[in-house]
């Protein structure tokens, strides 16, 4: 590939072809099963051909389709696994990877933010990438003071591929689904459209990294690149090894897992509260688990990439960590009545307050006990009582509300939530909300039985 493919009419046509690809390979599979072969059989032909289309798809466009991509891949633990098995491969692929941009246009890039004289800023500077993804790729390169250094390059073109990807991507929402299951795609591509000015912004990128850096500077558990120069679209950062998440997911050792599932989710909630921040893109590429030698009790979580970021000044909100505490002391008039006013429930709207509690009681196990283990079939489970049209979950969950200002909090969740699954991380969660969560520190773990 020569380039970031630009061209409007080439990116729509090869998202467009995504469906009429499933429905061709749909055909051809009934023709088959009409021939004789095993339904199963033919139906598990026709996910793995599906999942290999969409992800390279995604992968070779970069921009707004491969951000979609990497946004679906945390979820891959929701889905039933006859249908997850074929997609998982794929999807965990575009975590960490995707097609490089040629060494000609990131020269030419260089010179066009930094200068002609781009190199006297380095020792070295590796022209083969060391990671690539949505909107830029990754150089690693040694800085002039002999520091090893990770060089970010943004895409010639980045911001126009990226809102054609999406804006294309929302019209095939409703056809993309079924390759899917179980994923309402538009608020998920909607969320990605308000934030591309953001991402595309280095400048901001760079002012939240460093925010986060200073913060975490020398703690014991997390471990944040600190800001070496940036400009234009040309961000330069210490560099960071480690063992990558994906390779965790992958292989990784029980120890290893709930070690990266807890520091996982004492970001989630220790970020906001101590920088301001929350950092928004949770898929496993963006951590690396660094060991330095000492045992795995001991590592800590190394995250990356700050291109989107939720701006929190006062930490989490409030009524996120009460309408827990209330929820789990079963108090559901009070937890009604928060969920009313934070605009969760519409004022034309009523609803039976003990209903509701129901209704999120199992998905807030994790929060109860003193440690909780999160599997694929747990999230499965939760996945398919609030999918399901049949069931009681299904028909509140439609008539509840997600405010905007809630939006970006609860798909960082949500995706988390899907990490750690992937991981099937055991994760005392109660203590990290304990000591970081607003309005929750007053629950108390229940007496057990």
């Amino acid at each position: 590939m020569s380039d970031l493919p630009r061209k409007a009419v080439t990116r729509t046509a090869r998202l467009a072809a995504l469906p009429l690809g499933f429905a061709t390979r749909a055909t051809l599979g009934l023709g088959k099963r009409l021939g004789g072969r095993p339904a199963e059989e033919v139906t598990a032909e026709l996910q793995q051909r599906t999942a290999e289309q969409l992800f390279s798809t995604l992968g070779q466009l970069k921009g707004g389709a491969m951000k979609f991509g990497q946004a679906l891949s945390v979820f891959e633990s929701a889905l039933p696994e006859d249908v997850a098995g074929p997609y998982r491969a794929a999807l965990t692929k575009l975590q960490d990877s995707a097609p490089a941009m040629p060494s000609a246009t990131v020269h030419r890039v260089m010179a066009e933010q930094i200068g002609p004289d781009w190199r006297e800023r380095f020792r070295s500077f590796d022209d083969r990438p060391a990671a690539a993804a949505s909107i830029g790729q990754v150089h690693r390169a040694v800085w002039h003071d002999g520091r090893a250094v990770a060089v970010k390059v943004q895409y010639p073109g980045a911001g126009d591929a990226l809102l054609s990807d999406l804006g294309q991507l929302a019209r095939l929402a409703r056809v993309l689904g079924p390759l899917i299951p179980g994923m309402d795609m538009k608020p998920l591509i909607a969320e990605m459209r308000a934030r591309v000015a953001e991402e595309l912004d280095y400048g901001l990128e760079a002012q939240a990294q460093q925010a986060h850096a200073a913060e975490f500077a020398d703690d014991p558990d997390i471990a944040v690149p600190q800001v070496v120069d940036r400009s234009g679209q040309v961000l330069v950062t210490e560099w960071m090894d480690g063992t990558p998440l994906a390779r965790v997911i992958a292989s990784g050792s029980t120890a290893e897992r709930d070690r990266a599932g807890q520091l996982l989710a004492r970001f989630l909630f220790a970020g906001p509260t101590r920088t301001g921040l929350l950092h928004a893109d949770p898929h496993p590429g963006n951590f690396r688990l660094l060991g330095d030698g000492g045992p795995v009790e001991e590592w800590r979580l190394g995250v990356l990439d700050f291109g989107t970021v939720d701006r929190l000044p006062g930490g989490l909100p409030d009524p996120i960590g009460a309408s827990l505490r209330l929820a789990l002391a079963g108090e559901a008039g009070a937890v009604y009545d928060l969920l009313r006013q934070e605009g969760f429930v519409r004022p034309t709207i009523s609803l039976d307050p003990d209903a509701v509690l129901d209704y999120l009681l199992p998905i807030i196990e994790p929060t109860r006990v003193e440690e909780f283990t999160f599997t694929r079939d747990w999230m499965r489970a939760q996945a398919a009582r609030i999918a399901d049209p049949r069931s009681p979950a299904y028909n509140l969950g439609k008539q509840l509300n997600l405010p905007p200002s809630y939006l970006l909090i609860h798909r960082v969740t949500l995706s988390t939530i899907g990490v750690l699954c992937q991981l099937g991380a055991t994760v005392r969660l109660h203590e990290e909300l304990t000591a970081w969560l607003p309005g929750f520190a007053e629950q108390k773990l229940p007496e057990r039985s």
